[in-house]
């Protein structure tokens, strides 16, 4: 008996993306980013929430390639965001950080049990042994977030780092930090 050699199959993207790949078709019909280098033409890196509200290039006045955007639950300075942040000093350009938080936030306005509670109600499952990293006090997290980045070794005074509040209300920044 032989084995029979298989080819890898593709898998198919399901019928439930055809909005976004129409959308991605009509979007590619006026493309007009190519030959970016990759580079943060402006100088600036954010870290800021995964919040859909939050347009991180608008509310600064940026464009596409002018900055390195980094989210995540909270808007925090994680080790993967210091990661990016290494890299966005180093090698593409960034000279200035803005750590960006924002008002009713989930991860501001929720206690780690109460979204252990949430998503294990969700899931179907117990979700009390995962970490949501609560925030409770955003002034004091930001606090520490811009000392973090400022005090890295491999950026410190490398690039200017300041932190804002985002007020989702009213598309306003006020600086904190």
């Amino acid at each position: 008996m032989t084995d029979t050699p298989t080819t890898p199959t593709t898998p198919s993207i399901p019928t439930d993306f055809d909005d976004l790949l129409a959308a991605n078709a009509e979007f590619a019909r006026t493309f007009d980013l190519a030959g970016f280098d990759g580079v943060a033409h402006a100088g600036i890196a954010i870290v800021t929430c995964m919040d859909s509200r939050i347009a991180p290039l608008a509310m600064l006045g940026l464009h596409p390639g002018d900055a390195k955007i980094f989210r995540n639950p909270g808007g925090r300075v994680t080790p993967q965001a210091l990661e990016a942040l290494v890299l966005g000093v180093h090698l593409l350009g960034v000279r200035r950080i803005l750590v960006v938080p924002h008002t009713r936030c989930a991860m501001a306005s929720n206690t780690e049990e109460e979204l252990h509670e949430r998503v294990s109600a969700s899931a179907g499952v117990d979700a009390s042994w995962h970490d949501f990293n609560v925030v409770p006090d955003q002034r004091a997290a930001l606090e520490h977030d811009v000392h973090v980045v400022r005090s890295h070794p491999l950026i410190g005074e490398r690039a200017l780092v300041g932190g804002v509040m985002y007020d989702v209300d009213s598309g306003l920044i006020s600086r904190l930090v």
